[in-house]
């Protein structure tokens, strides 16, 4: 599992790519913690190509802009993959991002 710390202005976004192993038929999933209000998440990825177009096992990368809501916030953006019509398996992946959002811009690599 990967975790990556962030700071963003308010107003300011990040994008996030991840990779997807919806061929297999796994979806990311997300769950924002600490501050939930100091963020918001949303996923812009292009639509996934028809099923016949897509070899089994292909990955499908996925892509979700976190955008700092309230300066002084602090969250934390738990991804998860999971197959949906199996919850009691573990994730397959995860990813972990903490996000501080202050009242002015900054890097996006949290510096």
């Amino acid at each position: 599992m990967e975790v990556r710390r962030i700071a963003l202005g308010a107003g300011e976004s990040y994008e996030l790519r991840l990779a997807g192993r919806g061929a297999r038929g796994y979806v990311w999933t997300w769950q924002v913690t600490g501050d939930a209000d100091a963020v918001s998440v949303s996923d812009v990825s292009e639509p996934p190509p028809p099923p016949a177009q897509v070899l089994p096992g292909a990955l499908l990368e996925r892509t979700y802009l976190v955008r700092g809501r309230c300066p002084g916030g602090r969250a934390t953006i738990r991804f998860a993959q999971i197959r949906p019509p199996y919850p009691q398996e573990a994730p397959y992946d995860e990813f972990v991002l903490e996000v501080e959002v202050t009242g002015a811009a900054h890097g996006r690599d949290g510096s």
